[in-house]
């Protein structure tokens, strides 16, 4: 009996001294070999689902404690990057959509419309989505904390922090203590990660298939290739900008630390604690950090705005109206603008598509017809969209920090 135990603790240990990563792709692969073999067996999906839910569940708490204590312990006088990071993200979203522009233009797709999707209700405008995001600063904290509402959680952690500067040191230190205890058990809950995945990937598979792919494969391709171009040329050439040297290290170690686990949580929100945890392993400025991570999970939608942009052009070159340059450009403003209002969840994206529909006089209904569509390729697209936008969120936070140390010396 002991030399049981004992064997089970070495297999324990061999785990443990892989690496997360490693971990993850075995996952990954043991998913999806049971999700071909055994497709009935649905019961493994639960993993997934008790791995993404865990994440969404302590995301809203760890960063509403996380800013607060941040923010209340602020020496006066410090800086913080958070101008520049708000600038990187604003202007990486606007070129992500000019990316996806171009990209239609020069390898055009027609969609074959589903259905129309009942149930769901498109915002009528820039204008809606702009009240929303402003009602949601001043929601009941919480209902924001109830609601993963992060716009809300971090306008009341903000004033929170700020207020708190000036309490008893014990205070703070008690604020630190509990962010220092919720940040270790979202340790413990990334350490669960593979066996996330493994679930995750193999509901993908049982339910979905490898068929339903290939049906909508040019699509696919399109909006894979344009986000991937955006991750391997475009932010690369932003981080040189930036930092002056090779971009290519930090753009691959934060789409294989964080872009990974997103590819598959398929949500911002709860990748949120991961990278938390890369930005400190980057060594970056906690008074920064604590803030734009969150925020870049609202409004850091570069991979949003693909999607938006190409469907939207899908969608008129199914029904033959012709896109001259000046609308072209105004599709990337309004992608960019309504992708901040992308909800921090799966296929958050996809119900802003009909906005940008009416740009070019395309009825709700056929524009709910390819919010369909973009619900069937979602399995890949959604995954590319969300690892693309939060794997940016510490890459751009990353730079922004880089290119101030590179200008102090």
């Amino acid at each position: 009996m002991e030399g049981k135990m004992k064997k089970i603790q070495n297999i324990f240990l061999m785990w443990g001294n892989i690496s997360l990563v490693k971990r993850i792709i075995i996952g990954l692969v043991v998913g999806l070999v049971l999700g071909l073999v055994f497709p009935q067996a649905s019961f493994i999906s639960i993993l997934g689902e008790l791995f993404v839910g865990a994440l969404k569940a302590i995301a809203p708490v760890l960063v509403f404690f996380l800013v607060i204590s941040a923010l209340s312990q602020k020496v006066d006088g410090a800086k913080s990057n958070m101008k520049a990071v708000i600038f990187l993200y604003i202007t990486g979203t606007f070129l992500a959509g000019c990316v996806a522009v171009a990209a239609s233009y020069l390898f055009p797709v027609t969609l074959t419309l589903s259905e129309s999707v009942e149930g769901m209700a498109a915002p009528g405008g820039v204008g809606e989505v702009l009240e929303s995001l402003l009602m949601n600063l001043v929601s009941n904290p919480v209902e924001a904390l109830t609601n993963a509402n992060y716009i809300g959680i971090l306008t009341w952690a903000i004033v929170l922090g700020i207020a708190l500067k000036h309490a008893k040191e014990g205070t703070k230190r008690a604020l630190a203590d509990i962010s220092d205890a919720i940040s270790r058990v979202v340790r413990w809950i990334i350490s669960c990660a593979p066996f996330g995945i493994l679930g995750l990937i193999y509901k993908t598979i049982s339910e979905q298939g490898l068929s339903v792919l290939l049906e909508y494969g040019r699509l696919i391709l399109l909006l894979v290739g344009s986000m991937l171009f955006v991750a391997l040329v475009v932010n690369p050439i932003i981080v040189f900008i930036g930092i002056h040297k090779n971009p290519y290290p930090l753009v691959l170690q934060c789409l294989k630390e964080s872009g990974l686990t997103a590819f598959f949580t398929r949500s911002s929100a709860a990748n949120i604690p991961v990278n938390m945890g890369l930005c400190e392993k980057l060594g970056l400025d906690e008074n920064t950090y604590f803030v734009s991570i969150p925020l870049g999970a609202t409004i850091n939608m570069g991979g949003a705005a693909v999607t938006i942009s190409i469907l939207s052009l899908a969608a008129a070159n199914t029904l033959g109206i012709t896109v001259d340059f000046p609308t072209a450009i105004i599709l990337c403003v309004l992608a960019a603008a309504s992708a901040c209002g992308a909800s921090g969840v799966a296929g958050g994206s996809l119900l802003l598509v009909p906005l940008a529909c009416s740009l070019f006089g395309i009825p709700n209904d056929i524009a709910m017809q390819v919010v369909g569509v973009g619900f069937i390729v979602g399995v890949i697209q959604d995954s590319c969209e969300t690892a693309l936008n939060s794997s940016t969120d510490v890459l751009y936070t990353a730079v922004a920090e880089l290119a101030a140390r590179r200008k102090a010396q």
